[in-house]
């Protein structure tokens, strides 16, 4: 909770923060990383950083923490910042690295407002920073595995092509260690140039499997190509070793009885796989309501999966819409277009699981909230930087 006369100060000028704030996240990394080219070439994702999807999360948090101290004091904040925790405890974040960022962060705040800043100022948002900051680093400790190396060793079982542009990885972990049906890990690879680049896929696969699955969509062609999805197509093979980290993820599937939603666009089917393949090795009987979105068939990765599961379900049905048609003899018969909701019939007090492009989910959730279902009912996972954190 914020004291009196940081909310008041902060109140006052949040307006001119926010903002600034594309300025101030901007300078915030180019100062961080001059100095410490390290954490770019070791820790950052170099990709979001050149898109500046990076720039737009950062200031989308700070926002959306400072407005709701003010507006909610009395609320903890761990609701809204788990997803951030687990991405952080996925790659290795240390307390330590939080007095780094708070330096660079903060003279970038004076950097950009100037004189604005008064000791006054700059006191309120150092003490709206550590909030954020110490309530990260105790929910990232309670999610690592243990002290020390969070990292461990798998082998890769078996290489799949399931689409053009997408592979599937089955691994064998160096560690036994449990996950819940939507959870992902971290991959590390050292790329030719020397940087370690660290990426997070969802295991598409069932908690109760004895081997793991990711499957990782090599990106292309919408911004800076991925350098780990490109590199692990090029290099990984069958028997090769992937440095990973346990898994994470809060986008989790509830246990209960409530009818679900799992809607998926493209490569966001892999948690909802992973839901799927976790409620049929469970023999579940629930009303499972499924909906993909992609855009062809011979897109469309899992697509015979999915189809098996759905059919091994006794109460779920499947929907598909692909932008176009193609060859496929599919069961039931797939729409053309886009995934539109009202042309399905929801059953009362479902529970949503949403996975895809952001514009996907946006139009999945405004469906259901005009359908009636409440915000805290539709959950979600958003593949890199959350550009969606703290809005209803």
């Amino acid at each position: 909770m914020l004291s009196v006369e940081s909310a008041a100060t902060v109140r006052a000028t949040l307006p001119a923060v926010h903002q600034a704030l594309g300025e101030i996240t901007g300078r915030f990394y180019t100062t961080m990383f001059a100095d410490n080219p390290d954490l770019l070439n070791n820790l950052f994702n170099r990709g979001n950083q050149a898109s500046g999807v990076q720039r737009q999360a950062l200031a989308g948090s700070i926002a959306a923490f400072a407005t709701l101290l003010l507006d909610r004091p009395d609320e903890r904040p761990d609701a809204m910042l788990a997803r951030i925790a687990h991405k952080h405890a996925s790659v290795g974040i240390t307390p330590d690295q939080y007095q780094i960022v708070h330096k660079y962060l903060l003279a970038a705040i004076v950097d950009v407002l100037g004189d604005a800043v008064t000791p006054e100022v700059a006191a309120a948002w150092d003490e709206v920073y550590w909030l954020m900051a110490n309530a990260l680093i105790a929910l990232e400790a309670r999610l690592l595995r243990e002290p020390g190396d969070p990292w461990l060793r798998a082998t890769v079982l078996e290489r799949r092509r399931q689409t053009p542009d997408t592979v599937s990885f089955t691994l064998a972990p160096s560690i036994p260690l449990t996950f819940a049906p939507g959870q992902y890990v971290s991959v590390g690879v050292t790329l030719p140039d020397g940087a370690r680049q660290i990426r997070q896929y969802s295991l598409s696969c069932a908690p109760e499997r004895d081997d793991w699955r990711i499957t990782v969509r090599w990106v292309r062609g919408s911004g800076p190509d991925g350098e780990v999805s490109g590199w692990l197509h090029a290099n990984v093979q069958a028997g090769d070793e992937l440095t990973i980290s346990a898994p994470y993820g809060d986008l989790t599937l509830a246990p209960g009885d409530a009818p679900l939603l799992l809607a998926s666009a493209g490569i966001g089917i892999t948690p909802i796989l992973s839901m799927l393949d976790h409620l049929v090795a469970t023999g579940s009987t629930r009303q499972v309501v499924v909906v993909h979105a992609d855009r062809s068939p011979a897109d469309h990765a899992h697509r015979e999966e999915l189809v098996r599961l759905v059919a091994e379900l006794p109460g779920a049905t499947l929907h598909r819409w692909y932008e176009k048609a193609g060859a496929c003899s599919c069961d039931p018969a797939p729409r053309i277009g886009y995934a539109d909701l009202s042309a399905i019939d929801l059953p009362d007090g479902l529970v949503a699981y949403l996975c895809g492009p952001l514009p996907f989910m946006r139009d999945v959730r405004a469906d259901l909230l005009h359908h009636g279902v409440p915000a805290r009912d539709v959950h979600y996972e958003v593949f890199g930087p959350d550009l969606w954190l703290g809005q209803d």
